[in-house]
């Protein structure tokens, strides 16, 4: 096969539709590609620590795959495509270990839902990607495989709980891979990596064969990736059910979305509060920017605020729902281990009290008056355009934060993403702008329940006008 680039980005930076793309034109070898990968892995790793384990099969795999495209068979739209596949999510024979010593070794016999649709679509598994302990916490830190560092500066956090994954994209280890979102998990990462994410509306994919499934509720197993195009292309490929999730009802075919035939001009709302905790200019510009950009682009599109979110902090309303189902997992899985074999984040969760069953009643109704909320909202508008982050990427293990003058603890980060988790609502994380410190600074893109076309197409329209130039980290 030929080995060419014709636009002169390396193979390893390049988007997973391409490298398909090159694969089925045979420009590019599905081997050569995995070698790139493994060499930038070699290479890379060292420092940043986002890969935990490579699959040992990848190359074997990528014979065959190179193998059906000699031969002229029919491949799948990712066909030779390597992609990765956060810790926290079951891979046949090829370790997850869910950042904990309690499952070191652990070998799971099926894949989870997710990567089993991803191989089918003719994706090659590359490796596991690192996370916090128990997949719980804004930073991707544990006792079994350590920290994981941000590709734009080492000195700061990548995210979590899907930090890893990011990292690994961000740095040209991975094309495209699969993360989970309980509060922020997949969309934060992106955006302190400056890649893209999709949160799709609550159960459009399954959580089969992730851990832990409760409160599975907020749950969400989510697309990471370099375009949005990406992103489109791998919900397609992940979403429906599977008849083992009982939230996952919807079948990819329905879309309540506008998209791109709506007939009309879409109708843009953009805020960054109040109702999600203090933002930092810089970030507050770059949804403005974004909103601008909208406007100019012919969408109608206009400030606005939502009373539901300041009735009703969403922060609060989950941390006292999620917090006894979350206790009672780890409980589960740490009953006869040693305290040793936990790192801060369990420990922190297992002492803390359990919610009042007044006040979870309470935060029953508040999630159901945010819910109604939204669905006022969006009778008005298709997209809710926001902040992703209040604050680019951190330094490490900062717990508390000054944002606009006022004192926040490191939970406040969550305050504009896990609305859409109370609330199951779908939303992307996409870069619009950079710091004064060459850090990015992401937009998220909101739509109205199962209407993924939409927020889809809105975020393509952004990627097509953004002005950001330095795209991927200088390492």
């Amino acid at each position: 096969m030929k080995n060419q680039n014709s636009n002169h980005t390396p193979v390893y930076f390049q988007d997973a539709t391409t490298l398909a793309k090159m694969i089925r034109d045979r420009e590019v070898s599905p081997v050569e590609i995995m070698k790139v990968h493994l060499e930038r892995i070699e290479g890379l790793n060292p420092e940043i620590n986002a890969i935990v384990t490579v699959a040992d099969s990848a190359l074997a795999y990528a014979k065959l795959a190179e193998d059906a495209v000699m031969r002229g068979d029919e491949l799948g739209p990712l066909h030779g495509v390597p992609f990765t596949v956060k810790d926290s999510i079951d891979t046949a024979d090829v370790l997850t270990q869910r950042g904990s010593p309690i499952f070191k070794g652990r070998l799971p016999d099926t894949d989870a839902t997710s990567v089993l649709r991803m191989k089918q679509a003719g994706g090659i598994l590359l490796a596991k990607t690192n996370l916090p302990e128990f997949s719980y916490w804004i930073e991707s830190d544990n006792l079994l495989s350590g920290r994981s560092n941000n590709p734009w500066d080492l000195t700061r956090t990548p995210g979590g709980s899907s930090g890893g994954e990011s990292a690994a994209i961000a740095a040209g280890m991975s094309p495209i891979g699969l993360g989970t979102d309980l509060a922020i998990s997949v969309r934060g990462p992106a955006a302190q990596t400056g890649i893209v994410s999709l949160k799709a509306t609550h159960g459009r994919v399954p959580m089969t064969g992730i851990w832990p499934r409760v409160p599975r509720r907020f749950w969400h197993v989510g697309p990471m990736a370099r375009s949005i195009r990406d992103l489109e292309l791998a919900f397609k490929i992940l979403s429906g059910p599977d008849g083992f999730d009982a939230f996952a009802t919807s079948t990819v075919q329905f879309d309540a979305g506008a998209g791109k035939s709506a007939g009309r001009q879409l109708r843009v709302g953009w805020m960054v509060g109040p109702g999600f905790g203090p933002v930092d200019p810089e970030v507050a510009r770059t949804v403005e920017s974004a909103a601008k950009a909208l406007k100019e682009l012919g969408l109608t599109v206009e400030q606005v605020r939502i009373p539901a979110l300041e009735r009703d902090f969403a922060l609060d309303v989950f941390n006292k729902l999620h917090v006894m189902e979350m206790k009672e997992a780890f409980r589960e899985a740490t009953v006869g281990r040693s305290e040793d074999e936990l790192y801060k984040m369990a420990k922190t969760m297992l002492s803390l009290p359990d919610t009042s069953m007044g006040d979870f009643i309470y935060a029953e109704q508040a999630a159901e008056r945010l819910r109604d909320g939204f669905a006022q909202y969006f009778q008005q508008y298709d997209v809710l355009l926001t902040h992703v982050l209040p604050i680019p990427a951190h330094k490490h293990g900062v717990e508390e934060f000054i944002i606009d003058g006022q004192q926040v603890d490191a939970t406040y980060l969550q305050g504009a993403t896990v609305p859409l988790n109370v609330t199951g609502l779908p939303g992307i994380a996409m870069r619009f702008g950079t710091s004064k410190e060459g850090l990015p600074i992401a937009v998220q893109v909101v739509g109205s329940w199962l209407a993924e076309s939409t927020i889809l197409h809105v975020a393509s329209l952004l990627e097509s006008v953004s002005e950001v130039r330095d795209l991927h980290p200088n390492i």
